[in-house]
């Protein structure tokens, strides 16, 4: 029980940080290009991590694994998140929290079919409710014209999904702070060429204060905090129960947008934000009453 509500801590700090990512990268967005940005969030945050990791003692990974973490780096770090931040460029950040509000629902299925885990009524009532309210809560925001943006968080979303459910496979065998910080660094290397032809193709090119203060912000609160403590609750918790918390990520993109950006609440927000809350809240006073399930996650390597 411990182990879950430290989890239930790591999540909400999780969420809260990647909610505001949606809010923060407007400042960025237009002023420098897009793997740029992932660039420098990855220096920024791999700076971070090397820092924490020199002060533990690690296990070594074995030969097996490597592919693992690669993938990992390569497929959710460098592509699933650059896709994000692309699809929120060509649409905008309600609609992309939006489309990102469908990570419950394929994170599931994911851990059914790879992890083995069950598909309980807790999860399908919680997921119900959250998806409902943040379908309120930006539900009627105007979606024309922004097709290939909304595309792109699609493919976004089922990418980090399945690597989701791979770091929720590897953390059963590693440190969570380990595996992230590999898989930061692996999607430094990955972005950095890119970057460099970026810079060069792209004009107007703008590093200002409040990109600076943005992109401390991104790659230090953004990446380094919250995947080191998404990593360590899905090493903690059932993947599918990990997920249930995904919905408040849009309900904290909108309120900061309203406090930062000046963007309308409305009624909406409230009942889908009620929604939301009511969902993660059954979810947590159900787990409360069941014993944690790690055994079918344990014998995988």
């Amino acid at each position: 029980m411990k182990n879950k509500n430290t989890a239930y801590l790591y999540l909400l700090i999780t969420f809260f940080a990647w909610g505001s990512l949606y809010v923060v990268s407007k400042f960025v967005l237009g002023k420098i290009p897009i793997i740029t940005i992932s660039f420098l969030r990855y220096v920024i945050a791999g700076i971070i991590l090397m820092l924490l990791l020199k002060q533990r003692k690690l296990k070594r990974i074995e030969k097996q694994d490597y592919k693992c973490i690669f993938s990992i780096g390569f497929f959710g770090y460098f592509v699933a998140i650059g896709a994000q931040l692309l699809g929120t460029k060509l649409s905008n950040a309600s609609l992309a929290s939006l489309v990102n509000s469908m990570n419950p629902i394929v994170i599931m299925l994911f851990a059914i079919f790879i992890l083995k885990e069950k598909l309980t009524a807790t999860k399908i009532i919680c997921g119900v409710l959250a998806i409902i309210g943040v379908y309120i809560i930006v539900g009627g925001v105007d979606g024309s014209n922004q097709f290939l943006g909304i595309s792109i968080s699609i493919f976004s979303v089922f990418l980090w999904s399945y690597v989701s459910v791979i770091i929720r496979k590897i953390t059963q065998k590693y440190d969570s702070l380990q595996i992230t910080t590999y898989g930061i660094i692996i999607a430094a290397i990955c972005t950095m060429p890119f970057s460099l032809w970026e810079l060069m193709v792209t004009p107007n090119v703008q590093f200002d204060k409040s990109v600076i203060l943005s992109m401390l912000y991104i790659g230090g609160v953004c990446t380094a905090v919250a995947h080191v403590l998404w990593n360590k609750s899905l090493s903690l918790m059932e993947a599918g129960a990990c997920s249930l918390f995904y919905p408040l990520q849009p309900m904290v993109a909108v309120l900061l947008g309203w406090v930062f950006l000046g963007e309308n609440i409305s009624m909406n927000f409230i009942l889908g934000g009620l929604l939301i809350t009511s969902g993660v809240l059954f979810s947590i006073l159900r787990e409360k009453d069941t014993r944690p399930t790690l055994k079918s996650t344990r014998n995988f390597s």
